[in-house]
């Protein structure tokens, strides 16, 4: 046995690395070293957190062993234990990775112990040296504010919060879990943890288990007496779920006998050596840190040169303008290699792909291009055709000078998924699906539509046009002159060569500007975590479900085409009769003559044309009072349903998949709801029977069934939680029917005397009030007078008296800051908040709005983020979201799987992030198509 020297009076401190990696990488702007723009705004916190530390730790009271513990790898032994341990966590921000391992080199630059252990957690590394210095006779103090290291204070172990620097004994334990610290872990294994995934025991929070096992003593007692529980769900709960609880306390116990290879002698403090560190912070080129060091160890600074690199911050040189720029046309390997060289030394690049259409599951790509640096950009043509020799036929000639499009593919696959090079693009979700079809899993990514979109929601579109017009002040080369238009239109590969360079290298050249003028503004606007949790992570989540699509039955479309058809027949003969006389019901001229000229309906009104308006407002105004308006509304509502989808839905199966292949677009609505385009699947009506039916339609493949779940009133749960609604909160708590409880407190009606038409209405006036909607906008929804619509709103607002102060409050703010936000810390822009007449008001009701709606938003996209993770080796797939839905496609065996995980995932999104007052519930449904299955 090897003789330690560490015992009593030793003072051993453990630094959680993961802990300052972390709060460097928040605490700073995105920084980049400007020699090849490698990410290092982490590394640098990183470095000046060790330096106060060093400096900080001096007198009687310092250390005498030092050491800072990591975590190496994503598995440990909990895993094997549980294969959903941690399963929630959010990817690492792809800034960071790359960053991680420099965080080692810098602690054994600073000349400290910087130990990890694959299998193990850095908790785990923690605990066992804890153990040996405290046996020894030593003092320890862990520098953590981690609530799993609390379990290790006591007897001469303590914890220090450097955040707060604030000190964490016996006592603080006791605070913050009502146990000391030996019995913390029977708490966190009742009470599990989101975090971690550790499930716990069901309903049973941090202070329930903290009264529990205060009563009984420990947890083994506790399961073994549960029975003498007076509470009925929480004594089932406790004997139903012992297995679960126990392998929730082994997840949750730090293991103090990790096999270390190392021992407590070997973490003494000992001072830096000049050359080492001095030579480290060169090479990251942090000058302040460097000179600030080197006086302090009476050496000489490095000296750091200005190397050549593309501006990452203002205070960088001026980037070329767009007419000084060098765009290149690469025509052989060698050169592509070159430009692939150029990268590897960069760490990043921007990248764009040209292609034969806008369908990315259809399109062949054309060209890609590649930018390392603000005017130097170039373009590699694959498939351009020759110039045609007769204005009347194309050639389907190659044009000279193109290598073979496989060729180009295989050099720029290791860089395209090589995880330490950025790529950057705009909408780059498109590029990422074109790359995919090539066999090529571009990541990670940067995006500057996203990045703008995080930034400046509500204030303008985030086309690459815009921004760059809006943010570098030029106009890109358009698109429309290249292309034609009409019948005389060409594909992009038709374009001769040398103006496809010229355009297509702009666009990488543009994109790269733009990433570095947005890149460092996220953390001024204080949109960092919204870009890096919730815009970012999203791309190959919604790029891998639009590659999957969903099956559409062909037969089942057609046959409801006809039967619209027959249906929208029959009302325009009862159209006919309430009129008096045939006419085109779908002539909006004609509709207006009949119903304000002969009918002689009042509140016509004429438009510049001389014809009457006849709109789906007007329609649904006159609907309250006259039939013959109602019948138009549900004959177009037909209409639209066999144009929109019954018919057009048949002309977007893939010829290739037989399945529909939606496209989400992350940036198009302000409050981060996703919109579906190409076909539209997000607003297929579900309140009629026809809308309904639609989804029959949607099928799943053979031995597979369709299994959607769906957010309960989400918005009405976000709603009672922003304006601290009491009695919503308890409804929701009581798991009334919410729709119910709000018609009896309004109308006064016992629950056991509700009718669908009362309740019906209760509902228009529950999402309505949401919507900021006014009494002429529910006396529409729900055909009735307008005088009675407002006095339903009227009495809401009585009854429910923090909701007015809610819109209130938002107003306020939103005049104040120009902006709004969702709980987590989504901004929307309110530009016309200040604004006179009607578009003051439309503005007032969308900043109301706004902060539910996008909540919601926000909770859906962090559950989508996690199901790949969640779902990983079912035979599931995520295929579809719609609003606050998702549609999986999973094998019948694996059905119950499916559901226990997503619903797990759903219902806990909002953790830890925010801790809402009202349980989100999730509803869930299965079936051979997705009729059945919602």
């Amino acid at each position: 046995m090897v003789e330690t020297t560490f015992g009593k009076g030793c003072h051993l401190h453990l630094i959680d690395g993961s802990a300052f990696i972390f709060r460097a990488y928040h605490a700073l702007p995105p920084l980049t070293r400007k020699s090849d723009g490698l990410p290092i705004g982490a590394v640098a916190g990183f470095c000046n957190m060790l330096h106060r530390y060093v400096e900080g730790n001096t007198g009687p009271d310092a250390p005498t062993h030092v050491a800072v513990i990591f975590d190496k790898g994503s598995h440990t032994f909990r895993n094997d234990m549980y294969d959903l341990y941690k399963a929630n966590r959010e990817a690492m921000p792809e800034d960071l990775r790359p960053q991680m391992p420099l965080t080692r080199r810098a602690t054994e630059a600073f000349n400290i112990a910087c130990k990890e252990l694959e299998g193990f957690e850095a908790d785990d590394i923690i605990a066992t040296l804890s153990c040996q210095a405290r046996e020894a006779g030593g003092r320890v103090t862990i520098i953590s504010s981690d609530k799993d290291l609390m379990q290790l204070v006591g007897d001469g172990v303590e914890m220090l919060d450097a955040m707060k620097n604030r000190r964490i004994d016996r006592d603080g334990v006791i605070e913050k879990f009502g146990v000391g610290p030996d019995r913390v872990v029977d708490v966190q294994a009742l009470a599990g943890d989101s975090v971690d995934n550790v499930p716990g025991a069901p309903g049973i929070g941090i202070k329930t288990a903290a009264l529990l096992i205060n009563e009984f003593g420990d947890l083994e007692t506790l399961l073994d007496r549960a029975g003498e529980i007076k509470q009925p769900k929480r004594r089932q709960t406790l004997i139903d779920m012992r297995d679960q609880i126990e392998l929730s306390k082994r997840l949750v116990q730090l293991d103090c006998d990790t096999p270390l290879d190392f021992g407590l002698d070997d973490l003494e403090v000992r001072d830096p050596d000049p050359d080492t560190l001095l030579s480290f912070l060169a090479e990251m080129e942090f000058r302040t840190l460097s000179r600030r060091i080197a006086d302090q160890l009476g050496a000489e600074a490095p000296v750091i040169e200005d190397k050549v690199a593309p501006p990452t911050d203002t205070d960088a040189p001026e980037a070329p303008s767009f007419s000084d720029a060098t765009y290149t046309c690469v025509h052989d390997a060698e050169t592509l290699q070159d430009w692939i060289d150029q990268i590897r030394e960069r760490g990043w690049v921007a990248v764009d792909t040209e292609t034969t259409g806008l369908n990315e599951m259809i399109a062949d790509l054309v060209g890609i291009s590649l930018c390392v640096e603000a005017g130097r950009a170039c373009y590699i043509p694959l498939i351009h055709k020759a110039a045609a020799t007769d204005d009347l036929f194309g050639s389907d000639d190659l044009a000279e000078g193109q290598m073979a499009p496989q060729t180009v593919l295989n050099l720029l696959k290791p860089v395209l998924e090589d995880p330490a090079i950025l790529k950057i693009g705009q909408n780059m979700k498109y590029d990422a699906k074109i790359f995919a079809r090539q066999g090529i899993e571009v990541a990670p990514i940067d995006d500057t539509m996203l990045l703008s979109y995080a930034m400046h929601a509500g204030l303008h579109n985030h086309g690459m046009d815009t921004l760059s017009e809006r943010y570098l002040g030029h106009t890109p080369i358009p698109i429309k002159p290249l292309l034609g238009s009409g019948k005389s239109a060409i594909t992009f590969d038709k374009v001769p060569v040398d103006k496809a360079t010229e355009y297509a290298a702009e666009d990488a050249d543009i994109t790269l500007r733009l990433w570095q003028t947005f890149k460092p503004q996220l953390h001024r606007n204080q949109v960092t975590t919204v870009y890096e949790t919730l815009e970012r992570p999203l791309v190959p989540v919604l790029a891998q479900m639009e590659m999957h699509g969903v099956k559409i039955d062909r037969d089942t479309l057609s046959r409801m085409s006809n039967a619209f058809a027959q249906k929208m027949a029959g009302l325009e003969a009862e159209i006919h009769d309430l009129a008096g006389e045939t006419f085109n019901v779908g002539s909006p001229k004609q509709l207006g003559e009949i119903l304000f000229d002969k009918m002689g309906i009042e509140g016509g009104k004429r438009g510049k044309t001389g014809a009457y308006a006849t709109g789906v407002d007007v329609l649904e105004d006159l609907a309250t009072e006259h039939d013959l308006p109602a019948r138009v509304l549900d004959w177009r509502q037909l209409s639209k349903l066999k144009s929109t989808y019954t018919d057009a839905l048949q002309t977007h199966i893939n010829p290739d998949t037989g399945r529909v292949h939606t496209s989400y677009s992350i940036a198009g609505a302000s409050t981060g709801r996703l919109a579906s385009t190409d076909p539209n699947l997000q607003n297929i009506p579900v309140r009629t029977e026809e809308g309904r039916r639609i989804r029959e339609a949607f099928v799943a493949e053979p031995g597979n069934v369709l299994v959607s779940l769906d957010y309960s009133q989400i918005e009405l749960r976000i709603l009672a939680h922003i304006a601290n609604i009491p009695a919503l909160k308890q409804a929701f708590a009581d798991g009334l029917d919410i729709h119910a409880m709000t018609a009896s407190e309004m109308f006064d009606v016992p629950l056991d005397e509700m009718t669908p038409d009362i309740r019906r209405q209760a509902k228009a006036i529950n999402f309505g009030v949401i919507y900021g909607i006014s009494g002429f906008g529910l006396a529409r929804n729900l055909r009735i007078p307008r005088s009675q619509a407002q006095g339903f709103i009227d009495r809401y607002f009585e009854r429910f008296p923090g909701i007015r102060t809610y819109m209130d409050d938002t107003k306020a703010f939103a005049k104040e800051h120009g902006f709004v936000q969702t709980l987590f810390g989504r901004k929307i822009h309110t530009p016309e908040i200040n604004a006179k007449g009607p578009r003051a008001s439309f503005a007032y009701r969308a900043a109301i709005n706004a902060p539910i709606q996008g909540t919601a938003a926000d909770v859906i996209r962090r559950a989508m983020i996690r199901m790949p993770a969640a779902i990983d080796g079912l035979p599931a797939r995520m295929l579809l979201q719609v609003h606050d839905e998702l549609l999986f496609e999973v094998a019948e065996t694996a059905v119950d799987d499916i559901i226990a995980r997503a619903r797990d995932i759903m219902e806990n999104a909002a953790d830890p992030a925010v801790r809402l007052d009202v349980k989100l519930t999730v509803d869930a449904g299965q079936g051979a198509n997705w009729a059945q299955a919602h």
